[in-house]
């Protein structure tokens, strides 16, 4: 039995957060990716926002739930939003197949904790198996090709925080 190609404007995109996380060098906050559908990536924890869910209170679960961290401060807002779409071919599967891509919102954090606090098992789901800090000029370049695009807008966004405190 053969899938049916879907139409990707026939879906919409899903509503997302995202966080770009410095340390007191002003790196950035990466992990890897468990599930390597599109072979291996790093990226910053981001996920899904709940029907009613505050932004920022989603960025901050979505943080916890993925790294284990709690010490932040929230420093920014992205302006906008951010859209990608996903590849053709796997639309209509990845995201459980009911949507496009992901329209995301940013928000920058600086971490305040010390690093026994990250615990990428925190949740009972890890995303993530691993995870480093890396100078913001080298984030666009560990995520997957079709996110790259809002990565450039993320760094762009929030550069003047990559700095040591």
């Amino acid at each position: 039995m053969s899938r049916r190609p879907v139409d990707p404007e026939s879906l919409p995109y899903r509503r997302c957060v995202g966080v770009m996380v410095f340390n007191a060098k002003g790196l950035v906050f990466v992990g890897r990716r468990i599930f390597v559908e599109a072979g291996e990536s790093w990226q910053m924890p981001q996920g899904g926002v709940d029907a009613g869910e505050d932004l920022r209170a989603a960025a901050l679960r979505e943080l916890h739930e993925e790294t284990g961290i709690r010490s932040v401060e929230v420093l920014a807002e992205a302006p906008g939003w951010f859209n990608y779409d996903l590849p053709r071919e796997v639309v209509g599967i990845a995201l459980k197949g009911k949507f496009r891509g992901q329209t995301q919102k940013w928000f920058a954090l600086r971490f305040l904790g010390v690093e026994g606090e990250i615990d990428l098992r925190a949740h009972g789901h890890p995303e993530f198996d691993a995870w480093k800090w890396v100078p913001i000029d080298e984030v666009a370049g560990l995520i997957v090709p079709f996110k790259r695009d809002v990565y450039v807008k993320v760094v762009d966004s929030f550069r003047s925080w990559a700095k040591p405190l």
